[in-house]
């Protein structure tokens, strides 16, 4: 089960990464562009999902395009969900609390590689090798 603390870890050991804080809620930027963030359901997310609505911790992601989301929300495992909210963007939700440390690291260091300058990904995942 994964956590705030695993999700800062892992976020902050990718490079040119910082978190900040916003309206009291943790984000994870690669220099001035998102990749992961807590957010909680607000009351019509809540409403639309009905009794899928998780109740714990949820942490957003940004991936590659559409076709990755879907591929995560077929997964079945009931960790990954998405709302009306984002039905058009390329961001899933995460149950925390269900995704493991290895799942946790892939889906944040997905989300850093969609969002780092080209050039950065690349060194890092030569380094990576």
């Amino acid at each position: 089960m994964a956590s705030w603390e695993d999700v800062r870890r892992i976020a902050l050991a990718l490079p040119e990464t910082s978190e900040r804080l916003s309206r009291e809620r943790l984000q994870w930027w690669v220099k001035d562009k998102l990749f992961v963030w807590e957010r909680p359901l607000r009351p019509g997310e809540i409403e639309a999902l009905g009794g899928e609505a998780p109740d714990g911790p949820i942490l957003d992601a940004r991936v590659e395009h559409l076709v990755a989301k879907e591929a995560l929300l077929a997964d079945g495992g009931g960790v990954f969900f998405t709302t009306p909210h984002f039905d058009r963007s390329a961001v899933v939700l995460a149950r925390l609390e269900r995704l493991s440390i290895e799942d946790l690291d892939e889906l944040v260091t997905e989300a850093w590689l969609v969002r780092a300058r080209p050039r950065l990904a690349e060194s890092y995942l030569q380094r990576r090798e």
